[in-house]
């Protein structure tokens, strides 16, 4: 048998030694098409991240001069006193919450007409009132003080706008129009006057607004609840702790200089730290990738805590119980979600999914679930059922990998000592691939942070950090994603503007955290494979 098999293999290692392409044998070329692939897979990664390097590095510079501006034009200034107002604002909106409150508590609860619910909250609106036209005189004050920093910011921007323009000309060797184009030479020293001359009347309005607040606090009405009352009192403490940083605003402005200089290392944190991501508007831009960030990590969560179970379940059910036949038709099937195209899914989201949830929320005998009921239906939980979906065939495939490299001597040995199949599935089988089925999980964090159509579609685009002093019920409050922002507004944007390369610092968080969890899930992939071995 091997005398007649030998001049078979020495054809044809003689064939395969004659066949020569430019010289290289055919292993040669066998390892140069492979190795090529490798490489090429070097080269374009390395290309990306040059690519990304390159738009986004000169972000930091803009930002510093965006935050220059934003100091030498008062607009800082101004927004010492903005905030404040803002702040007022705020505790108005819980005031109206619990107006909304009382009046459910005497109509549904008590059972009054509408009409008789509302005279009685007669007092509480007066109440209300009062505390809302409190800020009007420093509403006013503000409204002023914005047209001068706008107005002065304006000049800077044109001057700005001048000079960029010169540049080009005398770039393009057009040395005489260069010298024609003007430029006005800004002055912030005389220009800020009239704002810092408002700091007397800003006193007197900061003053009278204190007087006025801690008299309607005063007259503050008794609620019918000790719930609600609980609710008006937990609003006084606040409005007590809000008139005690007066003091601290008015020291801002009486110690505020424009001259002072912007670290540069604040056009850095500005964005790593920044809670604002606000762009084309007339007062200020802020590129903060705070809110984005978190929006795409509540979205993956919710959506890992969905896929975990199913996808790792059903590894376990189709490797350790399933028969030939289910395997068969669950493995095809499980495999088939992701051939379908994320904006199918998107779709069915705005179209089915989120309303279904909304009206799944307003059942009374569901109110005990958190964030219910619900108004938006595009939020974080209508995204995440939807990642938990495109994440659910990666889990599955590479968590059943993990039990498939399990040696079969662990089970047969479960077995021999008396386990049953659960036993032996629970103590043997999981633990023994639990490495595996973690980077399974990591690599399914990967996926679904990536994605970019669901979350456009699904996830509400509202830019703003969660109110997380809901709980769990987070989940319902739309978000906007950092895939989704890059998706969204990359084609409106001026080529090399401030907002452009912040696109692409956006891009870049996103391409390191990808490529981080993906290099973490293949070093426990490694480390399983040795401790396997």
């Amino acid at each position: 048998m091997a005398s007649s098999s030998t001049p078979t293999t020495i054809s044809f290692l003689s064939r395969k030694n004659r066949f020569r392409l430019f010289g290289l044998t055919l292993d040669d070329c066998i390892r140069t098409f492979f190795g090529g692939n490798a490489l090429i897979s070097v080269v374009v990664l390395a290309l990306i991240t040059f690519f990304l390097f390159k738009e986004g590095a000169h972000f930091f510079a803009q930002n510093d001069r965006n935050l220059r501006i934003y100091r030498q034009a008062g607009l800082e200034y101004v927004d010492f006193i903005r905030t404040q107002s803002d702040d007022h604002t705020a505790l108005t909106r819980s005031l109206s919450d619990l107006r909304v409150r009382t009046l459910n508590e005497l109509t549904q609860k008590q059972n009054r007409p509408l009409a008789e619910a509302n005279a009685a909250l007669a007092g509480f609106d007066a109440f209300a009132g009062q505390f809302s036209d409190a800020v009007d005189p420093l509403r006013s004050l503000v409204s002023d003080l914005t047209e001068q920093a706008t107005e002065i910011k304006t000049k800077f921007i044109v001057a700005g706008d001048k000079q960029e323009e010169r540049n080009q000309l005398l770039a393009a060797g057009k040395t005489a129009e260069a010298g024609r184009v003007q430029i006005a030479v800004i002055n912030f020293q005389e220009e800020l006057k009239p704002l810092l001359a408002t700091l007397p009347a800003y006193r007197e309005a900061n003053q009278a607004f204190a007087t006025q607040l801690k008299a309607v606090m005063a007259t503050a009405p008794t609620l019918p609840t000790p719930e609600l009352q609980g609710r008006m009192d937990k609003f006084k403490a606040h409005t007590r702790d809000y008139l005690a940083t007066f003091p601290a605003v008015e020291h801002k402005l009486e110690t505020w200089d424009y001259l002072k200089p912007v670290p540069f290392w604040q056009a850095f944190t500005a964005f790593i730290f920044g809670r604002e991501w606000l762009t084309a508007s007339f007062w200020q831009d802020w590129y903060g990738v705070i809110p984005l960030f978190v929006g795409s990590l509540m979205v993956s969560l919710v959506a890992l805590l969905l896929a975990v179970p199913l996808g790792v379940g059903a590894a376990i059910y189709v490797n350790q119980i399933a028969s030939l036949g289910e395997q068969r038709f669950i493995k095809p099937c499980i495999e088939f979600i992701s051939a379908i195209p994320s904006v199918v899914l998107g779709f069915f989201g705005i179209a089915v999914l989120g309303q279904a949830l909304r009206a799944l929320s307003q059942f009374t005998w569901l109110s005990w679930v958190p964030g219910f009921p619900f108004s938006e239906r595009l939020n974080i939980l209508t995204a995440g059922c939807l990642l938990a979906l495109l994440a659910v065939p990666t889990i599955f495939t590479l968590a059943e990998d993990a039990l498939n490299n399990v040696p079969r001597a662990f089970k047969e040995a479960s077995f021999a000592l008396g386990a049953n199949r659960l036993q032996t599935i629970i103590q043997i089988i999981v633990p023994a691939s639990l490495s595996g089925i973690i980077s399974a999980i990591l690599l399914g964090l990967g996926r679904v942070i990536g994605e970019t159509m669901v979350v456009l579609l699904c996830a509400g685009n509202r830019i703003a950090i969660p109110d997380f002093t809901a709980g769990l019920g987070v989940v319902t409050q739309p978000v906007h994603t950092m895939t989704g922002i890059i998706a969204q507004e990359m084609g409106e944007v001026v080529r090399g503007s401030i907002h452009y390369r912040a696109l692409f610092m956006v891009g870049l968080v996103l391409f390191f955290l990808s490529l981080g969890i993906n290099y973490l899930a293949q070093r426990i992939v490694r480390r399983y494979r040795l401790s396997i071995g």
